[in-house]
């Protein structure tokens, strides 16, 4: 009798693990959505206040230097990787992305056929060479402000076309259009 307990009992814990991580990923996904809306509204006010101040070609360096170092802040202070990616980077060093995020933007690329940018994100436990992680990315849609620097060759002004040029010699984040992905915030949390 006791060897018909056992694959149940089995059964039972692989079910019983299988809840805890759903609900693991359910916590990680609202614990992350709560880093990228206070990350993505820190920018966003430095960017508006910026491009208010002093315009669009001063507003490059909130890109280029506040937002690794805002970046690199959350990732320390929740221990946890934060970075913003992108299948088209400006900066290679900052913004390229690793295997599992460049499937995750080109499913999200896919899903803007039918959903709103704003709302796309994905969450998964994900087992590397490393170890297992939790992983959360959340779409950065490419708004108006977006486009004076990311849009396409005939909307960027000359002035900010060659500072990007100066500051970013393999430049590839331009030809958006309002509304596409332009990234996304990654989160990789190790278990």
């Amino acid at each position: 009798m006791k060897k018909a307990w056992l694959p149940l009992s089995f059964a039972l814990l692989l079910s019983a693990s299988s809840v805890m991580a759903d609900d693991d990923v359910a916590k990680f996904q609202e614990d992350s959505r709560k880093i990228v809306k206070e990350m993505m509204g820190q920018l966003g006010s430095k960017v508006q206040s910026e491009m208010k101040a002093n315009g669009p070609v001063a507003t490059i360096k909130v890109c280029k230097d506040i937002a690794p170092a805002t970046a690199s802040d959350f990732s320390r202070k929740t221990g946890q990787r934060v970075t913003r990616v992108s299948l088209k980077v400006r900066n290679p060093l900052l913004g390229s992305p690793d295997a599992w995020e460049q499937k995750v933007l080109m499913d999200f690329d896919k899903r803007l056929e039918n959903e709103n940018p704003a709302n796309m994100e994905f969450a998964e436990v994900v087992t590397e060479p490393q170890g297992k992680y939790l992983r959360y990315m959340k779409a950065i849609p490419t708004q108006d402000v977006c486009l004076k620097c990311h849009g396409t060759p005939d909307t960027i002004a000359q002035p900010i076309k060659d500072l990007l040029n100066a500051e970013y010699p393999h430049d590839k984040a331009t030809g958006y259009t309002l509304g596409q992905i332009r990234g996304a915030i990654s989160i990789k949390k190790p278990l």
